[in-house]
């Protein structure tokens, strides 16, 4: 993963250090790995204990590492600062765009769908796969994302999907009772028939690739599978490639979850 310098990350955007060391707060690594926009909280751990970071010319490799905000902390040896502002960003993701910062294959990253004028280093919280499209946040804000991620959240997450040929009222049935596939259960919260081809369903905890796996179950393949919703945020018309902010009551709502 490449990173850059970046501005400070105060949540309510002050002057650089001008609180923290003033009073000689030190905050844990990880932590202010996560407020500087490089991962959320769990990510800048593993980035942690793969040896990657560098704290005043000193490689940091165990947890539990505290740092001020006037340290040099690199990774990658690049220098990282916590930032100026958090963003907070809903994309409509066309089909295939890898939801990724870098992808060897060389496809096309939903994150250079982005306005160009946003110069924080922003990540998307969450996923979509290669062939789906729909809603998709990104943000820089590694508390937020940790907490719009954690399956405790609760988080409805809604789809619409179109088979190839008709959905048998049996799938429907069974996903909203409980699939158990290869000693993983897939269960979804809400599941509503809009056509013979055609569904609309809702899942809280979002496991990896789950429609997919779902439909793949059962010998259906989908040949759209668009997410609509993220909690209180709708793709509503937002067209495909497009962004715009989170408002501040979605942000709450999400940023509350937990």
């Amino acid at each position: 993963m490449k990173v850059r310098r970046i501005g400070l990350n105060l949540k309510d955007n002050r002057d650089p250090g001008t609180d923290h060391e003033e009073t000689g707060k030190a905050v844990r690594l990880q932590v202010y790995l996560a407020h500087a926009g490089v991962a959320s909280r769990r990510s800048s751990e593993r980035i942690i204990t793969d040896g990657r970071v560098s704290v005043n010319g000193r490689v940091v490799s165990t947890l539990g590492e505290k740092v001020f905000f006037h340290d040099d902390v690199r990774v990658d040896d690049i220098p990282v600062q916590v930032e100026s502002r958090f963003r907070y960003i809903a994309l409509h993701k066309p089909p295939d765009y890898i939801c990724s910062s870098f992808d060897p294959q060389g496809r096309s990253l939903a994150l250079n769908l982005l306005p160009p004028d946003i110069r924080e280093r922003l990540y998307n919280v969450g996923r979509l796969d290669y062939r789906s499209s729909g809603l998709i946040i990104f943000t820089n804000d590694g508390d937020f994302a940790a907490q719009v991620s954690h399956p405790s959240a609760g988080i409805e997450k809604e789809y619409l999907v179109e088979a190839s040929g008709l959905i048998p009222d049996t799938v429907l049935e069974e996903f909203t009772r409980g699939v158990l596939i290869e000693a993983i259960r897939y269960r979804a919260a809400v599941i509503e028939r809009l056509g013979r081809k055609v569904i609309r369903v809702v899942l809280i905890e979002g496991k990896n690739r789950e429609i997919r796996r779902v439909f793949s179950h059962f010998h259906l393949h989908p040949v759209k599978l668009c997410r609509i919703r993220i909690g209180p945020v709708l793709l509503g018309d937002l067209k495909k490639g497009e962004s715009r902010p989170l408002t501040d009551r979605e942000r709450e709502e999400l940023g509350g979850a937990l």
